[in-house]
């Protein structure tokens, strides 16, 4: 009899503690739930009400269209880590890029364009398109750029920009359309132009196109819109996160270097630091031919560069100062 009452009372027990820990389970969760909704949230965007690319509307009324910059616009703000880079990263490059496009007459929204194609590094991707500008080699010596073993230019960031705005200028004057413009730079002139001719259409948001060219200009749109309104995404930067301009000065070079390394040394810096500023010197020498220059770069550190400044504030659109010496 005793042994039932205690078997009887032990399963009572489990059974209050089982209620008991459900109940608190339950609660516990729900609590979680709360604090999860309270303290993290994702949010659908509004899109800008009226973007332009070069100077050219984008026409949000039409549907796919809308869906398409959305998307971009969704992945470049959300893949936080990604944009962040970036964002720190065009504050190095832009203030070359720029001047040399408003030179030659190219829209200034096609240094969003580099920034789509490279992320601002010297990449090479799959089918060999090198540098910020990712050309490949047969479309860098067509457009004027020296490579071989010793020297690639499409790692030269000036030469490889001034390359580009011929090629965007020569697209323009085919196409009279920055948008099918910078389409041709993701899937070449003349493939833009079967596509227009196949589907007879004239521009560029009318065009039914594989996926990659048909997300391309809209991820530039994209990063144009984040990079010109940051705050709005969500991104918060201070001066000093971002990255700095190279100071340098410019040194003429119209003899061959039999040792890259030793030249370093000789002007106060190392290898590294050498190809760093001078990426387009592909070997260990530089062999220069009897009438031919190279300008070469060696980085003078910036008085004060990397010393935090406790007061600055939070970057509303202005560009550090850049200043460049020549020897």
């Amino acid at each position: 009899m005793k042994k039932h009452f205690l078997l009887g009372f032990g399963s009572c027990l489990l059974l209050v503690s089982a209620i008991i820990f459900i109940y608190a389970t339950g609660t516990d969760r729900k609590a979680r739930w709360a604090e999860f909704n309270n303290k993290y949230g994702i949010f659908a965007l509004d899109l800008p009400e009226n973007p332009t690319f070069a100077g050219e509307p984008v026409p949000l009324q039409i549907s796919d269209v809308r869906e398409r910059f959305d998307r971009e616009l969704l992945v470049n703000t959300y893949w936080q880590s990604q944009t962040l880079l970036l964002l720190k990263r065009k504050e190095r490059w832009f203030g070359i890029i720029e001047p040399i496009l408003k030179q030659n007459q190219i829209p200034d929204d096609f240094k969003y364009l580099a920034l789509a194609e490279s992320g601002l590094t010297n990449v090479v991707s799959p089918s060999g398109a090198s540098g910020f500008w990712q050309f490949l080699e047969g479309t860098g010596k067509n457009f004027g750029l020296k490579i071989n073993s010793e020297v690639d230019e499409r790692y030269h960031l000036e030469k490889a920009t001034v390359a580009a705005c011929a090629y965007l200028k020569s697209a323009y004057q085919k196409f009279n359309s920055w948008s099918l413009v910078a389409a041709s730079y993701n899937m070449g002139m003349e493939g833009v132009s079967r596509q227009l001719e196949k589907q007879q259409v004239k521009n560029y948001y009318d065009l039914l196109l594989v996926e990659e060219t048909s997300r391309y200009v809209f991820r530039i749109l994209a990063l144009k819109e984040i990079c010109e309104n940051p705050i709005a995404y969500g991104f918060h930067l201070r001066k000093r996160d971002f990255y700095k301009p190279y100071h340098f000065v410019v040194v003429e070079v119209d003899s061959t270097v039999p040792d890259l390394a030793i030249f370093a040394q000789i002007h106060a810096i190392n290898y590294k630091e050498l190809k760093l500023l001078n990426p387009w010197l592909r070997s260990n020498s530089l062999t220069v031919k009897p009438g031919e220059k190279y300008e070469i770069k060696i980085r003078r550190n910036n008085p004060g560069e990397g010393v935090a400044d406790e007061s600055d504030t939070l970057w509303m659109k202005t560009l550090p100062e850049k200043e460049f010496h020549r020897e």
